[in-house]
């Protein structure tokens, strides 16, 4: 009889939900990322490699091609310093786009640098993107590079590129997109 009454609750639950209009609903999907996390995907035709680096490499990831995706939760480097996501078109780790962070108490400081990439790369060629979860936009910056643009200014392209270097709430979600 609980049974029958709480099915009956959700049943009810459910219609109001549906009759919401959609900007109302949220819904969790494979390009939204996790609160305090960062979530790459790749829409590329082509497979990416990805290695999420502090004092040690971690293993290769295998970010499949056409809506394929990579997630990872803010850690701490042991040594202090911050964490790079070395994203790749080749397992040799050549031509490489980093995502780089660092937790510090409520803040969240992140970057995405092009020095080790070459000008013909295919993040270059495809253009590549970060936007933060809903919510916290207006308080987190996006940071997009428009495909072709080989001299992104939202990108480190140079060791002195501060200015690209961006500080958001420790409990946002990034959204990096490869290719646009």
């Amino acid at each position: 009889m609980m049974f029958t009454k709480t099915l009956g609750i959700a049943a009810a639950f459910a219609t109001m939900a549906s009759a919401l209009p959609s900007g109302m609903m949220v819904k969790r999907n494979d390009t939204v990322p996790a609160s305090g996390s960062v979530l790459i995907t790749n829409t590329l035709d082509k497979d990416v490699y990805a290695w999420s680096v502090s004092q040690d490499v971690g293993p290769m990831q295998i970010i499949k091609s056409n809506g394929g995706t990579y997630s990872e939760p803010w850690q701490i480097n042991p040594n202090g310093g911050g964490i790079s996501i070395k994203i790749a078109t080749d397992p040799s780790q050549a031509d490489v786009l980093q995502f780089e962070y660092t937790q510090a108490i409520d803040t969240i400081f992140w970057d995405l640098s092009c020095i080790n990439m070459g000008s013909d790369s295919e993040f270059t060629k495809y253009g590549f993107a970060v936007l933060p979860s809903e919510g916290a936009s207006d308080s987190c910056p996006s940071a997009i590079c428009t495909a072709g643009d080989a001299n992104c200014a939202s990108a480190y392209l140079q060791p002195t590129d501060d200015h690209a270097t961006h500080g958001c709430p420790i409990d946002t979600g990034l959204a990096l997109t490869i290719g646009q």
